[in-house]
């Protein structure tokens, strides 16, 4: 039982002056003060070693504490938290331990993470409940350049009042980003030089994946525009996510979320003065940031380039030799007994492949992918 509010001292001192007058049992004293017979010899262990003055209140505060951090480990998680101001706790103590392998303790990310709100280094923010898709198909990969997934971030002015539009390419299954580059426009021109240069540079992927957006997806029959009819001459299977569906790229939307914290907020000068930052950006994300995915290895320890190399050439179309070949007009048309088809722009001066799968059906290939099927009672394609 607690003393009263009222001077505590004063009743400790008249406590230890009663015991000591021998009137009371010491069960029968603590009845009259109030208290547990453990607190009573309490009091009076800490008069008999301490006198008067071991009858004041002592702090309450842990003799040990197991979260506390040393000032040389608060000032260099600090240090860190600054020179990469992204970077959560878990992301900066998989960057630290590498490099500090003498610390055998480190903090809990809660602990750090409390260190930096009081540093004003984190603002707090709600936390935001996690919601569930239903219908979005998880990506599932096996190794490196098995599906990059690309996107143009969203635009935006340098100071000279020149829009930039950056093109990122990146690795699904390490994160790898392969290319980040600001381009005046989303023309295919630009686009094509940027993916080419990327094919050179580590070869060529199973699959890539984007958005339905310009240039990689048209409204043409199966989205077909220059460039991804490009990555079918290529071998390269095109998968575009739904439409309004941006969690069906999740990891490359979140890649853009840092991209623009590090380095777009603020503009640069120029657009040259911008690519220099965005070179930063991908080497730092590339060789030096720690990604969780990866067990808090940086993506380039895991990237290796494709086995498939850019061909100097394009590969020829070839179709099985039961199937009828036409050559898709520069109208993008074709003909089918004596009646001239619309088909897709992009297909021009091409080579499909029709196949009659049924009395009077016809399938369009495209090199080996379905592009649509035709009934001649119609002469209507349906894709």
């Amino acid at each position: 039982m607690p003393w009263q509010e009222t001077a505590p001292m004063q009743q400790r001192e008249q406590f230890i002056s009663d015991h000591a007058r021998r009137l009371f049992t010491m069960r029968e004293l603590c009845d009259r003060y109030n208290v547990s017979r453990k607190t009573g010899y309490k009091w009076l262990t800490r008069f008999n070693e301490h006198g008067r003055g071991g009858l004041g209140d002592r702090s309450h505060a842990p003799h040990r504490c197991p979260h506390r951090i040393s000032n040389e480990m608060a000032a260099l998680l600090c240090r860190t938290r600054r020179a990469h101001p992204s970077w959560g706790p878990e992301k900066i103590l998989d960057h630290l331990k590498p490099k500090h392998r003498e610390i055998r303790q480190w903090p809990a990310f809660s602990t750090i993470s409390d260190l930096f709100v009081r540093r004003g280094l984190i603002k707090k923010r709600r936390r935001r409940r996690k919601v569930l898709h239903p219908g979005s198909i998880p990506i599932r990969t096996s190794a490196p350049n098995d599906l990059w997934t690309a996107d143009f971030k969203g635009q935006f002015r340098t100071s000279d009042g020149i829009y930039c539009y950056p093109l990122t390419i990146a690795d699904q299954h390490t994160r790898f980003l392969l290319a980040c580059h600001g381009l005046p426009s989303v023309h295919t021109a630009g686009a094509r030089k940027v993916f080419e240069r990327v094919f050179r540079e580590f070869g060529l992927p199973a699959a890539i994946r984007t958005d339905n957006g310009v240039p990689f997806a048209t409204s043409a029959l199966h989205g077909l525009s220059q460039l991804n009819v490009w990555w079918m001459r290529l071998g390269i299977q095109h998968q575009r996510i739904r439409p309004a569906s941006p969690q069906e790229n999740g990891a490359h939307e979140r890649m853009h979320r840092t991209l623009k914290a590090e380095a777009i907020r603020p503009p640069k000068r120029n657009a040259r003065a911008q690519q220099l930052v965005f070179n930063r950006f991908r080497t730092e994300f590339n060789h030096v940031r720690p990604h969780k995915a990866l067990s808090g290895a940086p993506p380039a320890a895991h990237y290796r380039t494709s086995r498939r190399p850019y061909p100097d050439r394009l590969p020829t179309l070839e179709y099985p030799g039961h199937f009828i070949v036409k050559r898709v007009t520069n109208a993008g048309t074709f003909r089918l007994k004596h009646k001239l088809l619309f088909l897709a722009h992009p297909l021009r001066q091409l080579h499909i492949g029709l196949e009659e799968t049924e009395d009077g059906i016809w399938s369009i290939y495209f090199g080996t992918v379905l592009l649509g099927r035709v009934d001649e009672r119609e002469m209507k394609i349906y894709g």
